[in-house]
């Protein structure tokens, strides 16, 4: 039982920071008996500020495509010096995962590193300036897939990384969010202990990026699970298995909570791509059988 938090307070992240409460949930989950690999990202740069540091346990900066094969790296150390029994992981942001770093994930899950890969999922490039990145919700705006007169924001799909995962053969793939604590805790614990590589995508919210109030950082990734547009579920040896069940609330709920999606609320164009949200929704209700019996 840790009865101290592993990751420091006194850092300097936003109020109500997602990612912080996703790194602090990810390490409960882990033990103290861990190393961290962390690139370039929201999370390194307000924990790491030299000569200072939030981590209570051994932390290495990568760049932001590499942690995957940095943390390859000190696995295969760790296991030529017999110690098979401290857990190496990633901790990355979308940006890192997604885009610049999919290449030495995707080299790590193949080889089938010991390793256990955490996204927290903030759904941009925050540190830099809010640009999209490929998890960026459909219709976000982002100072790089800007709403106007002729955008309504991003016009791609957020990827499947965990579908691309389960395709590498991850003996554990998992989707969770920081309205869950616990859920989280144990996701990483059944991580952590599985042999070869898995991945956890945590859903961390940013209020600068998602443009809400600090203090409803828990309350919006709620609904992202409850409105259906962030499922969250198991796949265990490629296998669908425990899900989060919802009764499904509109996905309208949601999107008003965050001025990156008000240009949606203005006119009937607007109207009709909260309809297309809406059936990204009904399609996940659908993939993951989501829906509970009222």
């Amino acid at each position: 039982m840790i009865t101290e938090s592993l990751l420091a307070s006194g850092h300097r992240g936003c109020a109500g920071c997602g990612a912080s409460l996703a790194a602090k949930f990810v390490l409960e989950g882990a033990g103290s008996d861990c190393i961290i690999c962390g690139p370039t990202g929201c999370l390194e740069v307000f924990t790491t500020p030299y000569p200072e540091s939030a981590w209570r346990v051994p932390y290495i900066h990568s760049l932001f495509e590499n942690p995957a094969a940095v943390a390859s790296g000190v696995e295969t150390a760790l296991a030529a010096r017999g110690n098979t029994h401290t857990k190496v992981l990633v901790i990355a942001g979308d940006g890192s995962t997604f885009d610049i770093g999919i290449r030495s994930i995707s080299g790590a899950f193949e080889r089938r590193h010991n390793i256990t890969y955490v996204c927290y999922d903030n759904e941009a490039y925050m540190n830099t300036g809010i640009q999209r990145s490929a998890s960026t919700p459909f219709d976000a705006s982002t100072t790089t897939s800007p709403s106007g007169t002729v955008s309504y924001g991003n016009p791609f799909p957020k990827k499947d990384m965990p579908a691309i995962l389960v395709a590498h053969g991850s003996p554990y793939v998992a989707t969770a969010t920081i309205a869950y604590p616990k859920d989280v805790i144990r996701k990483i614990k059944t991580a952590t202990e599985t042999e070869g590589p898995a991945y956890v995508q945590i859903h961390a919210s940013c209020c600068t990026g998602w443009y809400f109030d600090s203090s409803l950082g828990v309350e919006v990734t709620r609904l992202a699970v409850e409105t259906a547009l962030y499922p969250i579920f198991e796949i265990v040896d490629g296998e669908l298995g425990k899900v989060h069940k919802i009764k499904q609330k509109p996905v309208e709920e949601y999107l008003r909570m965050q001025k990156r999606f008000a240009h949606l609320f203005k006119d009937e164009v607007g109207r009709a791509e909260i309809a297309k949200i809406q059936a990204i929704a009904d399609h996940n209700v659908e993939r993951y059988g989501l829906t509970r019996r009222t």
